[in-house]
């Protein structure tokens, strides 16, 4: 039985990966990373399954790593941080890799590691007031465990605009960069993640899960080297005095030592 995630399949093999920690805003913990690692090798197992829908209860999609895993890093290990930078990298492989369509429903925010999520999703489809923020080099840290993904799925020049500066971007941004692939209102999200469900269903299931296995092959996947190097990357970033700072002002409700009057973000 899965603590912080659900899933229901309907008769037609649409299986709904439900994101269930509302009052976390689906931030992503130790359990919830695991569990949703386990949902990918079950429902990829699953030859009833034919679709995946990554959808979140509550008005946040996933606002990325959760606050008490975050205090755990902080008195962590290298050797411990970077099994579990290895965990978060692990899960969003088993996703990125599931031998079926994964469509997100996205009907709020995503923040840090919930970009990750959609970055590995073949289809987003988003509300048009969805906002979006990479906020790590804000916190002295950086998005390296992610950064593969959301490299691949948004291109360098992008990811340099939203990585570096932490700044939020808006649904239409993500839709320019790739992160989105449909913007629709929010009294149509369902209709609208359903339309991109039927065309799928129209497929023959074993070719669809061929053509992303072959896509994958052909570059649009991340390789191990990838992995290595940003694991490695941010267990470095974690022994900073910068990343140290930041993460304790950001505790204690204060500017970190870096922060200087700028605009708002956009």
């Amino acid at each position: 039985m899965f603590r912080t995630i659900g899933i229901e399949t309907d008769g037609r093999g649409v299986a709904r990966l439900t994101l269930q920690r509302p009052e976390r805003h689906n931030a992503l913990d130790g359990t919830m990373i695991a569990e949703l690692a386990e949902a990918a090798e079950r429902l990829g197992r699953d030859a009833s399954v034919r679709v995946v829908v990554l959808a979140a209860e509550g008005p946040t999609f996933c606002a990325g790593g959760d606050l008490g895993w975050m205090r755990e890093q902080m008195t962590a290990d290298g050797t411990r941080r970077g099994e579990e930078a290895r965990r978060l990298a692990g899960m969003l492989l088993a996703l990125d890799t599931l031998p079926k369509p994964l469509v997100a429903e996205v009907q709020g925010p995503a923040y840090g590691g919930g970009v990750g999520l959609l970055s590995v999703c073949d289809v987003a489809v988003g509300v048009e007031d969805a906002t979006f923020v990479l906020s790590e080099t804000k916190l002295g840290l950086i998005p390296a465990t992610i950064g593969p993904y959301v490299l691949a799925r948004i291109g360098p020049a992008a990811a340099r605009r939203v990585m570096l500066s932490s700044r939020r971007f808006t649904a239409g941004e993500a839709l320019g960069m790739g992160l989105l692939a449909r913007l629709v209102p929010r009294n149509r999200l369902h209709e609208a993640v359903e339309e991109e469900v039927k065309r799928f269903l129209a497929c023959a299931p074993g070719a669809v899960a061929d053509a992303k296995r072959l896509l994958w092959a052909l570059g649009g996947g991340v390789d191990s080297a990838a992995v290595d190097t940003s694991v490695a990357a941010l267990v470095a970033r974690w022994e900073t005095e910068e990343a140290q700072q930041g993460i304790a002002a950001f505790f204690e409700r204060r500017a970190p030592p870096w922060a200087g009057p700028g605009p708002d973000d956009a």
